[in-house]
């Protein structure tokens, strides 16, 4: 039952989120969502934060497993222009863009969930950093903006379209932005393609 129940709250949590936005995700509004006590919340979670935090980790644990089997054959920038732009929209639809922007958007005026929030982007950080050292490690493009460059630009990226999302209802400027990613990447291809190891071992030793 306390398993059951604990699963109850976490649905409950992101639905809230979701739908009515940290202002109104009370313990009330929760426990009611969930057909529980409220008292519950405190039981199994300590407070209402934890207990989102725990609905955003459910979410970002799915979120994961899912775009990690997204990006896993991308080879090129093209394929992955692309498959960011299947991340963008898995998450707006699936609701996880909504739980993040809330508890970001709640951070500005509660500095304790910063922290919370650091440690949790922190995974997404790596995640993109090893895809891009993945598909351009060793380029001339991974030499002039490093991977872990990139992946800094593209999670401040991400964390601006959460907020900007709610000021783009018809998501046609987001989806702008995707699609010039995607009109760009044919053209830094050059910049992508690896010399031969033989080119690269006699350059070394030419330069020894």
């Amino acid at each position: 039952m306390s398993v059951e129940t604990r699963e109850r709250l976490i649905a409950a949590a992101g639905a809230v989120l979701r739908t009515q936005g940290y202002g109104k995700a009370s313990a009330r509004t929760i426990a009611k969502e969930a057909g529980v006590n409220s008292a519950l919340i405190f039981y199994h979670f300590g407070g209402v934060d934890p207990l989102l935090f725990a609905a955003l980790d459910r979410s970002s644990d799915e979120r994961m497993a899912m775009h990690t089997a997204t990006v896993a054959e991308c080879r090129t920038l093209e394929e992955l222009a692309a498959a960011a732009t299947r991340i963008y929209r898995d998450d707006l639809e699936g609701g996880h863009i909504a739980l993040l922007s809330e508890l970001v958007a709640a951070a500005v005026a509660k500095p304790e969930l910063r922290g919370e929030i650091k440690v949790r982007v922190e995974p997404w950080m790596a995640f993109m950093e090893e895809t891009l050292e993945r598909v351009i490690g060793g380029t001339a493009l991974a030499r002039l903006t490093p991977p872990r460059d990139l992946a800094n630009a593209a999670c401040t990226f991400y964390l601006g379209v959460n907020l900007f999302t709610v000021l783009d209802a018809d998501r046609s400027r987001t989806d702008s932005v995707f699609a010039m990613v995607r009109r760009l990447a044919p053209r830094a291809r050059l910049l992508t393609l690896r010399r031969p190891v033989r080119l690269r071992r006699a350059q070394h030793r030419a330069a020894q």
